[in-house]
């Protein structure tokens, strides 16, 4: 079934998506709102947008979208200097337009897991290790959960290329993802049917995704110019692996902070907001989460199994094994590491796995921007967690040496 999508809407809506991806916005809807009014007051002060062959090429923060897309992950893992910038909505490339879109059949929700072949491509321990360090810090590969990972990685296979080889090239249909090992490669724009060069990968970085995230033909061309090496994804393992997982990630954490005590002051568009800023952290049994006297900088949801907070019963002693009185338990539901965000002080408690253990995890920005309406039963549990370190240590603390 053919199904007509109005013109320049996919551009559009690819272009929003990747500087979402790219910036990872606490704040969705006031980040789509200063996008698409940067956008729009561009668009007027420009005129006619796109009778300017030159614009997707110029410099500056300003860039074509295509650049956007191929440098999300290759710029995952450098310095964050760019996200404390001033936001400039990249331009988007309207030269090249598709007037419909016939999506495959592919449901997220359903569970076809079962029904669909698994691909598996042998590999050598020396190849899966580079493989491994190739994949470490692709943006859409942080929330896998070690099954899918291990799946993901049985899937790719190594492709060598030589200098002047056209990995991709644009409006061609989309077959892989391209995670690269080491090469470097110049990424091409036709526009007005002058090829134009956007960008550049140096050793790092993956492309590719966008054509089979949206199913619209190749938005960039890709050429290697030098011999290097690729890791591919097939199309089908990639939608299955990385669409269904992070359809479904969401509808499991929307159920999940919906039994919260904690956040049931929230409004749903707030819980929401929640959802997407909440990354997932597991940890092996025994492993320590905090550790008493560091700083603070996330705030931690138990999903599954259960935390041990322990306080040292002589902050003086260096022996923490022997030093450490247990003070509470964490299990499914309950959180932790919020009181010295609060507060804005050290670490006064340490925080282990007592047994294998799931915790969603903010960081303090997106904490301090959206939990304030919870800030008030937070600071009512100061007195709680006072009362019970007087028992334990027969004599009131200070209040700053109760954050957790």
């Amino acid at each position: 079934m053919s199904i007509e999508i109005p013109e320049g809407l996919t551009e559009l809506l690819q272009s929003f998506t990747l500087e979402v991806l790219r910036k990872q916005p606490a704040d969705l809807l006031e980040f789509a709102l200063q996008y698409f009014t940067q956008l729009r007051e561009r668009d007027i002060k420009r005129g006619a947008f796109g009778n300017d062959n030159n614009s997707a090429a110029r410099s500056g923060k300003a860039v074509n979208f295509v650049e956007e897309a191929m440098q999300i992950d290759s710029e995952n893992g450098e310095d964050d200097e760019e996200d404390d910038e001033e936001f400039v909505a990249p331009v988007i490339n309207r030269f090249t337009r598709r007037a419909s879109v016939c999506a495959e059949a592919f449901n997220p929700d359903e569970d076809n897991d079962d029904k669909e072949p698994k691909i598996t491509h042998p590999k050598t321990d020396e190849q899966r290790q580079r493989l491994q360090e190739a994949c470490k810090d692709i943006l859409l590969f942080k929330n896998l959960e070690a099954e899918q990972m291990s799946q993901l990685l049985d899937a790719m296979f190594e492709k060598l290329v030589e200098a002047g080889e056209h990995i991709i090239d644009q409006d061609d249909d989309g077959d892989n993802f391209y995670v690269i090992e080491r090469g470097t490669f110049n990424i091409f724009v036709k526009v007005d049917g002058v090829e134009l060069s956007v960008g550049t990968y140096d050793n790092r970085g993956s492309f590719g995704e966008l054509a089979l995230m949206y199913n619209t033909g190749r938005a960039a061309t890709i050429v290697a110019t030098s011999a290097g090496a690729l890791w591919c994804l097939d199309r089908l393992t990639f939608r299955r692996i990385i669409v269904k997982n992070n359809a479904k990630r969401r509808k499991t954490y929307e159920a999940f902070i919906e039994t919260l005590p904690l956040l049931k002051s929230l409004e749903p568009s707030e819980r929401m907001k929640v959802v997407d800023v909440l990354s997932t952290k597991v940890y092996s049994s025994g492993e320590q989460i905090i550790s008493q006297g560091d700083t603070a900088d996330c705030f931690y949801i138990v999903e599954s199994g259960q935390v041990r907070i322990t306080m040292k019963r002589n902050q003086s002693k260096k022996d923490l094994e022997n030093g450490e009185v247990d003070i509470a338990k964490c299990s499914r539901g309950q959180y932790f590491g919020e009181l010295a965000l609060v507060t804005n002080k050290p670490r006064a408690a340490s925080a282990y796995a007592v047994d294998n253990v799931k915790c969603l995890v903010m960081d303090i920005k997106a904490f301090e921007r959206l939990l304030g309406p919870c800030m008030d039963i937070m600071k009512r549990n100061i007195a709680n967690y006072e009362e019970q370190l007087v028992t334990l240590f027969g004599s009131q603390t200070d209040t700053e040496d109760k954050n957790l």
